[in-house]
């Protein structure tokens, strides 16, 4: 369970601050882990819900898991130095404190708008048609291949697009497993995304010097009667 801050997202994504302020509708961080994401877009004025199926768990669980996760990320720095920006893009202890800020920043929050953070699982979230205007998912269906397959995919992204306004875009990022290796089924993924009526692109994106690839999705139509809507709204 990772707590990365909004720096990071940004760094993801492609996104500012003032376009997170601007976004003229709700957005979605699928799954959001123990990130400080929705406290600090909140406090620019945007309205953000975080679904993660460990939300269902009690908060001293999360707790432990969320500084386990920190842990784990401090144990791979140190052992596999080379997957990770260069001292001079990212000092590893000021990005670990970053970490140990959102961790308290998700806590205080959710305790303080347990409402925005809904314990849900792809592929199916309880969400509405449209719900969102800006759907962000990270670290999940391309960094575990085991868990997630083709079939698994493909079902996960077209309901991220269905809970998202068509006028509105999902990212998603990283498009590689733990190991680095970039899904060999992209393209084919890409090319059944499309007979169901999503549009996807590529944006190549360079942050703290390593070269980011962000998987951006849109509904070209609205679809009808797509498989999982509840109807129920945030």
């Amino acid at each position: 369970m990772t707590s990365r801050p909004l720096d990071e997202y940004c760094a993801f994504f492609g996104l500012s601050r003032a376009a997170l302020r601007d976004l003229p509708g709700p957005l979605l961080d699928c799954p959001g882990g123990a990130a400080g994401l929705a406290a600090e877009a909140r406090a620019l004025g945007c309205r953000v819900v975080a679904a993660d199926p460990l939300y269902a768990a009690p908060p001293a669980v999360l707790a432990g898991l969320a500084r386990a996760g920190r842990d784990a990320m401090a144990a791979q720095m140190r052992s596999t130095p080379g997957r990770y920006p260069a001292a001079r893009h990212l000092r590893y202890d000021k990005y670990l404190r970053s970490w140990d800020r959102a961790r308290a920043l998700f806590a205080a929050d959710r305790a303080a708008h347990p409402d925005r953070y809904v314990a849900a699982e792809l592929p199916r979230l309880p969400f509405a048609d449209g719900t969102f205007a800006l759907t962000l998912s990270s670290y999940l269906l391309f960094a575990y291949p085991e868990r997630f397959g083709p079939d698994e995919q493909l079902a996960a992204l077209l309901e991220l697009v269905r809970v998202t306004d068509p006028a509105g875009e999902v990212r998603v990022h990283p498009l590689h497993d733990g190991a680095g290796r970039r899904c060999p089924h992209l393209d084919g993924l890409r090319a059944a995304l499309g007979r169901h009526g999503v549009t996807s692109r590529i944006t190549v994106l360079r942050a703290e010097g390593l070269d980011r690839r962000v998987l951006r999705l849109r509904a070209a139509r609205r679809r009808q009667g797509a498989a999982g809507s509840s109807g129920a709204r945030t």
